[in-house]
């Protein structure tokens, strides 16, 4: 009885498929919570500037 070679699997592109999903959630997730990230970010600058100004008086 000969036995059957096994066959290979291709995986290549597994890799390319993942990280395409990956970066669609992601855009989702921004485009989401896209006014939440705004506040923060603008929230955190404000701060960043009123130390600032401390520091250089």
């Amino acid at each position: 009885m000969k036995k059957e070679p096994k066959k290979k699997i291709n995986n290549k592109g597994m890799g390319t498929v993942e990280i395409i999903l990956i970066i669609v959630v992601l855009i989702g997730l921004v485009l989401i919570f896209k006014t939440q990230i705004t506040e923060l970010v603008q929230t955190v600058f404000d701060k960043i500037a009123v130390d600032s100004g401390s520091i250089l008086s």
